[in-house]
């Protein structure tokens, strides 16, 4: 605890006081808009720095998918070879080889089509939005309105 001077004066001797609850005081409105105005700042930085975070992933994402179109396109290509192949030894001789040929050719390029499809999800433009700062922004705006989300 500690010790306090006697407010009488009198005597000399130290009593110990605590703090009554009923000494509470509100802010006043230009502590509150002081305090408003440092808080904005920070809000709008944090804000910021949330929207750099979710464009890097979102180009993360994207460059996942330019990676799959482009070993799709390899694919597919190859793919493609096979099947001239195949067109080939079916001319040449109509015989078992360009059956085969022409199997794994399809299969190829099946394969290579579908990958390129799966690529090309991750271009589209939902994909790119930064839904998270979006979401925030707006709870930030309604917060700022005095209404909860």
């Amino acid at each position: 605890m500690s010790a306090q001077p006697n407010t009488t004066g009198s005597s000399g001797t130290y009593t110990a006081t605590t703090p009554s609850p009923a000494t509470h005081i509100e802010p006043s409105v230009g502590t509150l808009l002081k305090q408003l105005m440092r808080e904005v700042p920070a809000l709008l930085t944090n804000e910021i720095a949330l929207a750099k975070s979710e464009m890097r992933e979102n180009m993360q994402q994207t460059k996942a998918g330019l990676a799959s179109v482009a070993t799709g396109g390899a694919v597919l290509l190859g793919g493609f070879i096979i099947l001239l192949l195949a067109a080939v030894y079916a001319l040449g001789n109509v015989v078992a080889p360009w059956l085969a040929a022409l199997i794994v050719g399809a299969v190829a390029t099946l394969v290579g089509f579908a990958m390129v499809q799966a690529g090309k999800k991750k271009f589209q433009s939902e994909s790119l939005r930064p839904d998270r700062t979006m979401n925030s922004l707006h709870k930030d705006k309604e917060t700022i309105r005095g209404r909860t989300p």
